[in-house]
């Protein structure tokens, strides 16, 4: 089977679609061995079988790798993509269909009634590809494997090399694992990874946005924690404690949606923190009130530096302790009324995870922190990088009882460090080159933005010079259990590119591809972008690297 005309294409991303990879999932595993079956039937391959690779990750998954090289060329461009899909059970009664296009389409089209308008008239128009991933990243993919193909036929003046990783919707694992192996592969084969071009799809800015877009970078995340640990009591002596959930509600009021924390940078705007988690960690009912509980924060940053971020949530938790106080006080007036009493007076402890360790050392002794670390580590069972974080936080805190109420910011993972080549000389001339490309041949004005918003595996493509350490200092399991490819010997600085297929509702039962851009200008597009990257000289796209 060959990849270029549209049906080919089309064949091509349904034969991927059908494979249920749920991150996690055997559908997950399953596709990176189809991928790597399909290429290894190439002609290619068959002359070069060693080019092709499967790598076995910790946990038993695999990304995989294909090169396609000239003799004596060092440049390479990276093509980069995720077969990994996000969950299926929003499609309710159409779920069994999720990954099988056709007739998720035909099941669309016999139940209009139940489709928004605007996707009634997409599926009605024929040009769009419902199902899960067609739109997010498996499009994407598939052009890639597409251009892949265009140079085992002698394409381009210069070499590809094909990543494509699992986990990228849960904890990019599989992107962690593979930067010390693109590192590897960089010295194995003689190879200079010149740049590297994403296919994330383009996200509407706004509903019914009909621009085009292209981005020169990659948005960061960071995931912020704040553990609370009240004081217990019963419910029928409520001023005799500090309930936990109270404190968490506070944090929440303080930071949901709050606009301090957006970051404008060129025109482009960060959404504001929401909050992702919160429960209290009570595991059965009682009339106990809740003394421990969590909130964790989605907090998005351009240009923003960790240290500056770590400082803001801090005093954003400080504040919280102060208004958590002022409102008991005035309840506890205002109860006051009733029956006087003499209020305990005590303020709310705020404390980084580095320093919540060297408190409870100091409190229990070095020796029981360690044992009390690494039980936390050695039963850790099946809980997520979520709750494992909070466990230890919990676990250190129970040391310090005498230091409640408290409030602990901390990091869970996954870690997405803010990335932009706006500025690499390699980057800006291919950019101009994309942008009059397609206003010349196509008419499409593209407009390029510098952060794709919806966060994307180019996040580890240039942690060689950046600084995370107020993050990671502060992350309960990092280097234990998660970490970075950081360091010289690991850590990879490439000038990053992100040129996608069109679509619309990623992560929604409505996610669909439009055809007719993604089949049919993309791929030229694409081919169009590696061979401007190519062509220039490999000092140009080193500028940025040695300064």
């Amino acid at each position: 089977m060959n990849w270029q005309t549209k049906d080919e294409l089309l064949a091509l991303l349904t034969s991927l679609v059908q494979y249920e990879s749920i991150t996690g999932s055997k559908g997950e595993a399953a596709l990176a061995e189809y991928l790597y079956f399909i290429l290894k039937d190439k002609p290619y391959f068959q002359k070069h079988p060693d080019d092709v690779t499967l790598h076995p990750m910790d946990d038993g998954r695999s990304f995989l790798t294909a090169l396609v090289k000239k003799k004596n060329v060092k440049k390479t461009v990276l093509l980069l993509s995720h077969f990994d899909v996000v969950d299926i059970e929003d499609y309710g009664e159409f779920k069994h269909m999720a990954c099988k296009p056709a007739e998720l389409l035909s099941s669309f089209l016999e139940k209009k009634e139940l489709l928004p308008e605007r996707v009634r008239r997409d599926a009605e128009s024929g040009d769009w590809l419902f199902g899960r991933g067609t739109m997010d990243m498996k499009a994407g993919l598939c052009i890639q494997l597409s251009m892949l193909e265009r140079a085992m036929n002698g394409h381009f003046e210069g070499n590809l090399l094909l990543i494509t990783v699992p986990d990228e919707e849960v904890n990019s694992r599989g992107m962690i694992e593979a930067v010390p192996a693109l590192k590897e592969m960089e010295k194995k084969h003689d190879i200079t990874l010149t740049a590297c071009l994403n296919a994330e799809p383009m996200f509407e800015k706004f509903p019914g946005d009909q621009q085009q877009y292209f981005y020169t970078g990659s948005i960061g995340k960071v995931l912020a924690g704040f553990f609370c640990k009240g004081i217990e009591t019963h419910v029928g002596e409520p001023f005799s404690g500090l309930n936990a959930n109270l404190m968490v509600s506070e944090i929440n009021r303080l930071l949901e949606l709050n606009a301090d924390y957006c970051e404008k940078v060129d025109g482009e705007v960060t959404p504001p923190p929401v909050n992702l988690m919160q429960k209290d960690l009570k595991e059965a009912y009682s009339v106990q009130t809740p003394h421990t509980a969590v909130t964790l924060f989605n907090v998005l940053s351009m240009k923003r530096s960790a240290s500056e971020l770590h400082q803001m949530l801090l005093k954003t938790a400080e504040q919280a302790a102060e208004e958590i106080m002022s409102n008991v006080r005035k309840k506890t007036q205002d109860f006051q009324q009733f029956e006087p009493f003499q209020p305990i007076e005590r303020d709310v402890t705020v404390l980084t995870f580095d320093e919540l360790v060297s408190r409870a050392k100091k409190r229990a002794g070095i020796s029981e922190t360690e044992r009390a670390l690494n039980y936390a580590f050695a039963n850790r069972g099946e809980l997520g990088d979520r709750d494992f974080s909070t466990k230890i936080v919990s676990e250190l805190a129970s040391l310090c009882k005498e230091d409640a109420p408290l409030i602990v910011l901390f990091y869970s993972p996954p870690l997405y460090p803010a990335v932009s080549s706006k500025d690499d000389q390699l980057i800006r001339n291919t950019a101009d080159q994309i942008k009059h490309y397609a206003a010349e041949r196509y008419g499409i004005a593209l407009r390029e933005v510098q952060y794709f918003p919806g966060l994307s595996d180019l996040s580890y493509l240039q942690l060689e010079k950046q600084e995370v350490d107020a993050y990671t200092s502060n992350m309960p399991p990092f280097n234990r259990g998660y970490s970075l490819p950081s360091g010289k010997n690991q850590a990879l600085y490439v000038p990053v590119l992100n040129v996608g297929p069109a679509g619309k509702d990623p992560h929604k039962w409505t996610e669909r591809l439009y055809m007719p851009y993604s089949f049919e200008v993309l791929p030229d597009l694409l081919s169009f972008t590696i061979s401007a990257l190519l062509k220039q000289s490999e000092s140009a796209g080193q500028l940025l690297r040695e300064k």
